[in-house]
């Protein structure tokens, strides 16, 4: 059961989420400010803020998606700043080489992060804002075989569409993903309130 003190901040987490993406539509120009305020409340009582993503797997981000696959249970962020994703974070993105496909890539760094090579051929840089530097858990892989940004260099922070918090790779294999503690820490009641492993099972394909 789920206690009283985590549904309040599930609630918290909510609103927060509900505002912040009313405002990203009110800057756009796809609603006026008259619908700013019910567009909120709709958010807040229909929407959700996780949905379910299959990966089909490889060696990349093993053992948090296994090589045949599975079902991943993603986080909604409508504001992708240093102040909601952070270093050490598993990411659902686009891919920068196949912009129809998504990867999946944990965050090695952020803007203002001097990025120094092994090679000294290779000159230091800075990132850029809204840029960030993705890899591969199994470093083991090289560049090509890892498809991390050893191999394609940067990416928009646009880019990112959500952080992977549970990953279901068979139906007696799966957990919660090793994010950074500011990420679990947020993540916390998310997974307590949204988390259906049952409804996970389901449409995993693997």
């Amino acid at each position: 059961m789920v206690s009283l003190s985590t549904l309040f901040r599930y609630a918290a987490h909510k609103f927060e989420y509900s505002i912040s993406l009313s405002r990203k539509k009110y800057n756009v120009g796809q609603i006026n400010s008259t619908e700013l305020t019910d567009a909120i409340w709709k958010n807040y009582i229909h929407g959700k803020l996780t949905y379910t993503h299959w990966t089909k797997g490889g060696e990349a981000m093993a053992p948090i998606v296994s090589p045949t696959g599975g079902t991943l249970l993603v986080r909604k962020l409508a504001n992708l700043s240093p102040t909601q994703v952070f270093v050490g974070d598993v990411v659902l993105l686009k891919d920068p080489e196949k912009s129809d496909d998504l990867i999946i890539r944990r965050l090695a760094a952020l803007e203002g992060y001097e990025m120094v090579s092994n090679d000294e051929k290779d000159e230091p840089f800075v990132l850029e804002k809204d840029q960030c530097w993705v890899l591969a858990d199994n470093l083991a892989l090289k560049p090509k075989e890892a498809r991390d940004s050893r191999l394609f260099g940067p990416v928009p922070m646009t880019d990112i569409l959500g952080r992977v918090i549970y990953s279901l790779r068979t139906a007696v294999d799966h957990g919660p993903v090793e994010n950074s503690g500011m990420a679990m820490k947020q993540d916390g009641p998310v997974l307590a309130v949204e988390l259906d492993v049952e409804e996970m099972a389901k449409n995993n394909k693997a």
